[in-house]
This record gives structure tokens, sequence and C-alpha cells, in this order.
């Protein structure tokens, strides 16, 4: 269906009314949605000879055309970033990624990023669907800390991609939260998108909501405050933090979507006032992976250890 540049693909009866840039990315693995919609909307991709936009709706019989560029050469630098391997092979890495450390090079924060310690690492990772994102397969917020999953070439990223779309990962966090909640154990089901108004967030009230699935599970109580265990069914931008907050149970820490009403109440308890003062970030750590090695297809669960001021914060709570 295509070689390294360009790709013909012919819509089939089962195509009908499905988003351009969606079914591209779907045929096309190695290709990401969002750099997809990008290439439609500089011409690089057509149907039947004409431009279209990203949500133009497929009907039987087109014809879509056009060329994926090469990755783009990585234009940062390798820096001896401190790296906590969990797993290492020849075809993938997997991380216990510190809090603060950010994951790709952006503006502000170009040096010191786990990509950077990649790159110095293993200066051999490959540039992924002309992308500067080398083998970057999902991610964690700046300040989220845990596994992460890291491709060491093309091949692996679009099968640990693959997994990831069709949501065969298993991913389980431990959140230190706000409150004890009145049952052991729940679903969420609420929506997230965009946030209506504020557009570096998300929210539960948005326009263009999406499909959003988190379980959680209290593994302990302590004196205002619950450690749990979240899975998320969904990989939605911010879920988790999203959805603690919607149950009124926000993460301890976190700027955006904490409470400062449930931060001020818990200060003011005598056991934990002070050491909740002491929190710098959102205490959400990505505790557990389960996915399928993208060669041997062995089945595989890493785990990352708490990071020390969780440690430290979950041991004083306990005493």
């Amino acid at each position: 269906m295509s070689d390294e540049a360009g790709f013909t693909i012919t819509a089939a009866e089962t195509d009908n009314d499905k988003r351009l840039d969606f079914l591209i990315a779907q045929r096309l693995p190695h290709c990401s949605r969002k750099q997809t919609a990008s290439l439609i909307r500089k011409g690089m991709i057509q149907v039947s000879g004409s431009i279209k936009k990203p949500g133009y709706r497929i009907r039987p019989g087109d014809v879509i055309e056009g060329v994926i560029p090469a990755p783009e050469p990585v234009s940062f630098q390798p820096e001896p970033v401190d790296i906590d391997i969990l797993f290492e092979d020849s075809h993938l890495i997997v991380l216990n990624k510190a809090p603060g450390i950010v994951v790709h090079p952006a503006p502000g924060n170009y040096t010191g990023t786990l990509v950077n310690g990649l790159l110095y690492h293993c200066p051999d990772i490959e540039g992924i669907g002309g992308e500067i994102r080398p083998g970057i397969v999902h991610r964690l917020d700046k300040d989220t800390s845990g596994v992460l999953i890291v491709a060491k070439n093309h091949t692996s990223h679009t099968e640990l991609s693959n997994q990831f779309k069709a949501r065969t990962v298993e991913k389980k966090y431990l959140a230190l939260v706000y409150g004890n909640p009145e049952e052991q154990k729940g679903l969420i089901t609420l929506p997230v998108g965009r946030h209506p108004l504020l557009r570096k967030q998300m929210s539960t009230n948005s326009r263009k909501p999406k499909e959003a699935r988190t379980v959680w599970l209290v593994k302990e109580r302590y004196d205002g405050l619950s450690l749990l265990e979240i899975s998320i069914l969904t990989g939605r931008t911010h879920q988790i933090r999203v959805h603690c907050h919607a149950i009124h149970h926000p993460i301890v820490g976190d700027p955006v979507y904490g409470i400062r009403s449930a931060n001020n109440r818990i200060k003011q308890l005598p056991a934990t006032g002070s050491l909740i003062q002491a929190v710098r970030r959102q205490m959400l750590h990505s505790w557990r992976l389960t996915f399928h090695h993208p060669y041997t297809k062995e089945k595989m669960t890493v785990e990352a250890s708490l990071p020390e001021d969780m440690q430290t914060l979950i041991a004083a709570l306990r005493h």
C-alpha cells in the first residue's frame, strides 16, 4: 500500500463517514493523527486530487494519496540527565521518571529534559513519525513520576503505539488525594475535554468532550487524606487529575485542579497540616504498566517504586 515516502489508500465501504485524518492514522499507525492533520492542511495529502480538511468525511471509493516526510533531524543535544532504567533491551527502555523532569524539549525547557538524557544514553535512537520526540510512546506530566516506555526503533514505536491506541496497555497509578471517599472503590465515567475558557486546562464541562473512564480503589485512609490505586481505561490529557477534582477528592499538591478550600481545611488538622504545607507537586505516580513486548509478544509488567517525597509523606501520615 505504501513505501517510505508515498502512499495510496482506496476507501472501502467500511470506511464510510470516517474522518480523513482518523482513517489515515488508522491505516498508517506510524503516522500520528496530529501529524496527519498537519500534512492534510499543507496539501501533502489529497483526496482524489483535491485538498480537503482533516475533518472531511470519507466516502467509499475515495482515493487518498500523499507523502509522509522523513523524520526531522533531532535539533537538540544529548545531555547526561540522570535516568532510572527499570528494563532495557535492544527494542525498548522502560524508565522510572523522576518528578520535575520535562519529557519533551519545548519553549522554556530545551535542556535537561528526558529526551536530552535519552539521546545521551542511547545515541542511535531514531526520530519517530516525523517528530523530534525520539521513541516517546506516551507521556507523563512534568510533576508526575513513574513508569514510562520508550521505543528504540521505528518498529517498536509503531507496535507499542498501537497497544496504547487499542487500550490494551494496563495502566495503574497511585495518588494521594484530599478526603476519605465514602465507598471503597468506584468508576468515574465523566467525559473530558478542553476547558471552555481556560485553554491550557481540561474539564468535565467541555464543549467537545471525549469518553474518559477511571477506576479507583482506596488502598489506605489517613486523617483527612486517602491513598488511591487508580486504573485508567482511556488516556485523556490530565484525566486522573480532572476526574479526582470532579468527585471532590483532588490530588494533594495539584496546582491546577486542586481545591483551595480543601487544602486550607487540611492544613488546619494538627496531624497533617504541616506535612501538606511542604508538598511542592501533585502526589501522582505511574506505578505499574502491563503491555506486550513489541518483538517477543511476551506479556510484561513493570513497576516503579514511589519517589522519595511520596514515600516520606505517606510514612509520616501512617504514624
